[in-house]
């Protein structure tokens, strides 16, 4: 893949993904609870709903994707090394499993990182499908989401709370003990929840590099803006729909759960031509280029700069700002942590995170 090609697609993919994570993650490390209440002002609702629209489940989906892709990146590089590529993979495995537990326990129990190196160990046994037969496992991941949503229904039935919170109130070694004390839980209900979607994700991600999906004007790519004129349509209704019922706890509310399964991915599909279009219009900053391809260090760092801003070890702002102001802040945090990150690898040759997992992946002679 020619560098341009790889600045004006991956890239801005994993830009726009960090970003949205960000937005997701932010109310749940600033607020005791993220929805807003009858009181709250009109324009926290609106940035709630907005986000439940527009943003949650979208960007991880992305970032998924190109979890996916990179495993035929790393085959490829093994192939041309002339090594295998079991040890190489599953050292990366246990580096990003390691990372994730202490990200969880340190930073955030919404940590991505294990789900990936789990997930990552489930995609190992179908790494050989042809791209067809990938997408038609991904596409079985739809129904094993419902099969989920359904046991997560189940399971909550009886709870007090629908979902786990990720709050950082109280000092750090508060916060660690009950991020601790959560954790399992949290990791189970990210695993039902988001789960399958992300690994029919990582699957269509394979599928695209095998195939080349993200070579300029790949048949792909044609194909994919030959459909955008009815998916966008359906993809902004159902997701509409989701996040209108949201809160309700009557039938609706729970068709609306279910409907999340299905108006995800194709959201996520459609900010996926977007981007890549724009990545054909505009070329992002070298600092954030670098920040793309360190993207680990960027996601950590999200985190850390949130507990830094709001928890009591830091400038103590937890429960001080609403849904709107919150969305704000996400975004200039995102871009702040990514402009850091890509500044050190601008310095060192690549973020911390990646140097750390890149010792494990190849051993300690590697440079």
């Amino acid at each position: 893949m020619s560098s341009a090609t790889r600045n004006s697609s991956i890239d801005l993919i994993r830009t726009a993904a960090l970003i949205g994570i960000c937005v997701v993650n932010i109310p749940y490390l600033a607020l005791t609870d993220s929805d807003p209440t009858a009181t709250s002002p009109a324009y926290d609702h609106a940035a709630a709903f907005l986000i439940e629209f527009l943003f949650q489940g979208k960007f991880f989906l992305l970032f998924s994707l190109i979890f996916g892709w990179g495993i035929e990146i790393q085959a490829r590089s093994a192939q041309r090394a002339g090594v295998a590529l079991s040890s190489r993979y599953f050292r990366r495995l246990t580096g990003l499993a390691l990372l994730g537990c202490l990200h969880a326990t340190l930073v955030f129990t919404g940590d991505i990182l294990l789900l990936y190196a789990v997930l990552g160990l489930l995609i190992w046994p179908l790494r050989n499908l042809s791209p067809r037969g990938l997408l038609k496992v991904a596409l079985l991941m739809v129904v094993v989401e419902i099969l989920s949503i359904a046991l997560i229904v189940f399971l909550l039935s009886g709870a007090e709370e629908a979902a786990p919170t990720y709050a950082l109130g109280g000092a750090f070694s508060e916060a660690t003990l009950a991020r601790l004390d959560e954790w399992p839980e949290s990791f189970a209900f990210l695993f039902l929840y988001q789960g399958p979607l992300a690994f029919g994700a990582m699957l269509m991600g394979l599928a695209a590099a095998k195939s080349k999906f993200f070579d300029a004007n790949s048949a792909g790519q044609q194909k994919l803006g030959r459909a955008l004129p009815w998916l966008l349509p359906l993809a902004l209704a159902i997701n509409l729909f989701s996040a209108s019922v949201s809160n309700d706890e009557s039938l609706m509310g729970l068709v609306g759960l279910f409907s999340i399964a299905i108006g995800a991915p194709l959201l996520s599909t459609v900010y996926l031509y977007l981007l890549l279009r724009c990545g054909q219009w505009f070329s992002l900053p070298n600092v954030l280029i670098e920040a793309g391809r360190n993207s680990l260090s960027a996601y950590v760092s999200q985190g850390i700069l949130a507990g830094l801003i709001f928890s009591s070890y830091g400038l103590d702002l937890f429960d001080s700002f609403g849904n709107a102001a919150l969305l704000l802040i996400a975004i200039a945090l995102a871009l702040l942590a990514m402009s850091l990150t890509g500044l050190i690898a601008q310095q060192w040759g690549r973020g911390p995170l990646e140097a750390v997992l890149r010792r494990i992946t190849y051993g300690p002679k590697r440079t």
